[in-house]
């Protein structure tokens, strides 16, 4: 499968079946977020693996969309590390971390993996929780996991505006 087919063909999945994620995939898609560009190379990524019984049960603590995936990850930046802009001392960790996790969800699904993207959760819960460091900061959550046999893109998934309506060519 060629990357656009990848692309269409990934989906968020709010349904996941128990099947445990093996290690050798999860080491896989790790890669995959550890070879993402980052600012400046500065590789400020800081990512929390949670598989245990007792970690995703504080991640039910944090937010509602951890839709009972038999692992997670929470992806983070580390603000001691992450590049900022210096005309405007803008800090890309936030950023950073949004490409490793797009590049660990475009991986966990071409494994037969699935996930979602979750920004909606409480930022001090997952601070506290997981007692990350001031330097630490949560940017998103991916439930991980292999969809339910009844796991199904939402209506909207195919919805797309047309290149037009997103490029301006100048």
């Amino acid at each position: 499968m060629n990357f656009l087919e990848l692309a269409e063909k990934r989906y968020s999945v709010r349904k996941f079946s128990n099947t445990p994620v093996e290690r050798e995939k999860l080491d896989m898609i790790l890669q995959a977020g550890r070879l993402a560009p980052t600012a400046h190379n500065n590789q400020p990524q800081s990512i929390l693996v949670l598989q245990s019984r007792e970690a995703l049960e504080k991640l039910k603590g944090c937010t509602r969309f951890h839709f009972d995936a038999p692992a997670a990850l929470i992806v983070c930046s580390d603000q001691s590390l992450s590049w900022k802009r210096p005309y405007d001392n803008k800090d890309h960790g936030d950023i950073d971390a949004s490409i490793v996790c797009a590049h660990m969800m475009l991986a966990a699904a071409d494994l037969g993996l699935g996930t979602t993207w979750v920004c909606h959760y409480d930022p001090d819960a997952v601070i506290r929780e997981f007692s990350l460091p001031e330097n630490i900061v949560p940017s998103s959550i991916l439930p991980l996991g292999y969809p339910a046999d009844d796991a199904a893109p939402s209506a909207r998934h195919a919805d797309r505006k047309p290149l037009a309506g997103t490029v301006k060519f100048i």
